[in-house]
């Protein structure tokens, strides 16, 4: 039973995106636990005996012209963490086959089921975004393939790629938190293909992949496009989304300038995916 004294900071960040992206990694990365994002940015949560008086002078992105970031913090009463998630997280099931739950909810009756450890990484399915990225994943035939989960979260996609049949799969994140998410998440699916990485797109060079899945933000993507587009095998299958429907021509012309061919598109709410071959 986790009932430390937690310090929250609310965030509030302009522009959202990709602000608040950055600023949960770089977060991350001095001690803080876990994220809820909202409407005006995030809130961020750290245990008060982890609170080091010059910690947020590490945050770079609060020194950034490009954005403009507010804060304010206070302390929360002791909480026992593991009942509240067990409270607020429930089961999804996506088009009927495929069920993303924890552990502590009932086994699923669907084809497919994921085990998620709710930590706060992003990627447990409730997001517009991987519901799209996984309703893509749903309709492929990824017998034999190899695949690539760029931005992992959780690591729910690459756990999806591999039990339908992937041959080997790599998933990727930035994010410390999100990285040690992933290996908990692969470990508790019994994942015997899936290779968890820490790092950027740069982690790619000289690989190559039949289907690459990339749910990051808009300006991230575009500038490691040219690394998906080497790295795709002829005939390939290229999943983006995290990013808004008025984002599509940018992404777009992105991809037409490697000759990848967009076929498909998702909308959910505000939030698209694009599904692109070569």
């Amino acid at each position: 039973m986790d009932q430390s004294i937690y310090i929250e900071y609310q965030f509030a960040v302009d522009p959202l995106v990709p602000g608040v992206e950055i600023l949960i990694a770089e977060l991350g990365e001095v001690g803080f636990e876990s994220f809820v994002e909202t409407d005006r940015g995030v809130n961020a949560y750290i245990q008060k005996t982890d609170m080091k008086d010059v910690f947020l002078e590490a945050i770079q992105i609060l020194k950034s012209r490009e954005f403009r970031i507010e804060h304010t913090s206070s302390e929360i009463a002791p909480v026992n963490w593991n009942e509240t998630w067990e409270s607020n997280f429930k089961p999804i099931i996506v088009d009927g086959i495929c069920t993303v739950r924890a552990p502590f909810h009932e086994q699923a009756s669907t084809r497919l089921e994921v085990i998620i450890e709710p930590k706060m990484s992003f990627g447990t399915g409730h997001h517009e975004s991987t519901h799209m990225m996984i309703q893509y994943l749903l309709k492929e035939d990824l017998s034999g393939k190899t695949i690539l989960d760029m931005g992992c979260g959780t690591g729910v996609l690459a756990i999806i790629a591999e039990k339908m049949g992937a041959s080997a799969v790599m998933a990727i994140d930035i994010d410390p938190w999100s990285y040690e998410n992933s290996l908990e998440n692969t470990a508790k699916n019994n994942s015997k293909i899936i290779s968890v990485i820490q790092g950027d797109a740069s982690s790619i060079k000289g690989k190559s992949f039949d289907l690459i899945m990339a749910n990051i933000n808009r300006n991230i993507l575009l500038k490691d496009m040219h690394l998906y587009a080497e790295a795709l095998n002829d005939k390939g299958t290229l999943l983006l989304s995290g990013f808004y429907k008025e984002d599509i021509p940018l992404i777009k012309a992105s991809c037409d300038s490697f000759m990848l061919k967009l076929v498909q598109t998702i909308e959910r709410e505000q939030w698209v995916a694009l599904k692109f071959i070569n």
